[in-house]
């Protein structure tokens, strides 16, 4: 059986540094892969450009994706992600500073599992990545493959 391992779309070097700390902190020991761009994201997922060798039958065990990205938006890649026989039913939680309703709204109509908001402060924002990665890493059941 291969290893669970966690994909964090993030551009923000500081929110990934957060990210990665608060789930080495809370003893979240999958691995994380960590691409910056929505377009690198799509790329990760379906073995292209750079990650052309990687196999794709492998997939994260959930998808950490923030909205603003660069070159390809988040919810263009959750529109995506859902759009590929193969990854249709990949678990993608929406991780963003963004409280707009219209980014919930249009997060859930393109399948996303969850949305979270960003919280201000290392710790509660801590908390809030601690909780999405022992929950999905170790709590929910995966997808047979």
């Amino acid at each position: 059986m291969d290893k669970k391992f966690l994909l964090l779309v993030e551009d923000n070097p500081n929110d990934e540094l957060l990210t990665l700390r608060a789930l080495a902190k809370h003893h979240v020991l999958n691995q994380i892969e960590v691409v910056r761009d929505g377009e690198e994201a799509l790329d990760f997922l379906f073995g292209r450009g750079a990650h052309a060798a990687r196999d794709v039958r492998k997939l994260p065990t959930v998808v950490l994706l923030d909205l603003q990205l660069p070159k390809v938006g988040g919810l263009q890649v959750l529109q995506q992600i859902r759009a590929d026989q193969r990854t249709r039913l990949l678990p993608v939680v929406i991780l963003t500073s963004s409280n707009e309703e219209q980014d919930v709204l249009s997060g859930y109509q393109l399948g996303a599992n969850s949305f979270v908001q960003k919280p201000v402060g290392f710790e509660a924002f801590s908390r809030a990545v601690a909780q999405l990665g022992l929950y999905w890493a170790l709590l929910n059941e995966p997808l047979p493959m």
